[in-house]
């Protein structure tokens, strides 16, 4: 059996999606029941990684565990949560995490994704750690102003930067989860391509009426983002966003190396999620 935490986000619920069509046994744990129906014979157990306490009973019985933490995991007991998996006779841990603890080693506000590798790399249980890039499914911030006024306004306009689709980051997630050959491993998965937040407006807006790019300062786009994301987080972002350091733009190899296949581009996501932007 295999646990899905994070289950009904970008990530959890494809790779539910994807260990479903595979044939595996699958729980997925979110903190409330889904919105939308799971597959056929997928079971649903409402957990919170921010109880530990509760997360054995959660565990018992699965041979692999999925470590999604919401955010970077701020307020989170990673050593706690690792524990109840190995209290529960898991076998397997596959991490989600993020580049930036390779590029920005010094980043404060990812000391806890940090504290989560470095737990689950001493667990003596078999683990692989997956750092994704920024996600093309940060384009769904800008649906509602594509819907309502066709135009987009987002910072950094052309820094070019390979987003990764959610739906490879679960492909490669389903085959850490499921193979044995990835034990130890840390992959950087990044899209096959760097685009620009005024590219992937376009491409994101490519239904109905051209889409009006409205390039924002970084005081305005911040002004923004801290409504519904942590100060810290935002400003790393656009740290990030703004002044990409060489690895942040470059072509992981990771995704087509695990896949066999190349990453999605940004257009296949957007061509697949159009639907939101009409």
């Amino acid at each position: 059996m295999i646990v899905v935490t994070g289950a009904t986000g970008n990530v959890g619920r494809a790779l539910v999606e994807a260990l479903a069509a595979a044939g595996e046994d699958v729980t997925a744990v979110s903190r409330r029941a889904p919105e939308a129906a799971l597959p056929a014979g997928v079971r649903h157990q409402v957990a919170d990684l921010g109880r530990p306490e509760r997360l054995k009973a959660v565990f018992d019985g699965a041979d692999a565990v999925y470590l999604l933490v919401g955010g970077v995991g701020e307020e989170l007991r990673p050593r706690e949560i690792v524990d109840a998996a190995v209290a529960a006779g898991v076998r397997r841990l596959v991490l989600q995490s993020s580049q930036l603890l390779g590029t920005r080693p010094e980043s404060a506000s990812h000391g806890p994704l940090r504290e989560f590798e470095a737990a689950v790399r001493a667990s003596g249980l078999e683990w692989t750690v997956l750092r994704p890039s920024g996600f093309a499914s940060n384009a769904f911030l800008w649906a509602e102003s594509v819907r309502t006024a066709r135009s987009v306004a987002a910072p950094f306009a052309d820094v070019a930067m390979p987003v990764v689709d959610p739906a490879d980051i679960a492909d490669v997630a389903a085959a850490a989860l499921r193979e044995d050959v990835h034990h130890g491993r840390t992959y950087v998965l990044t899209g096959p391509a760097a685009v620009t937040p005024r590219e992937q407006a376009a491409l994101a807006g490519a239904v109905g009426a051209p889409v009006r790019f409205v390039a924002q300062s970084r005081a305005e786009a911040r002004a923004e983002l801290v409504r519904f994301l942590p100060e810290a987080a935002v400003d790393g972002m656009l740290d990030v966003m703004g002044e990409p350091r060489a690895d942040e733009r470059r072509v992981s190899p990771d995704v087509e190396r695990v896949l066999g296949r190349p990453g999605r581009p940004f257009s296949a996501w957007a061509e697949r999620n159009a639907f939101a932007f009409a």
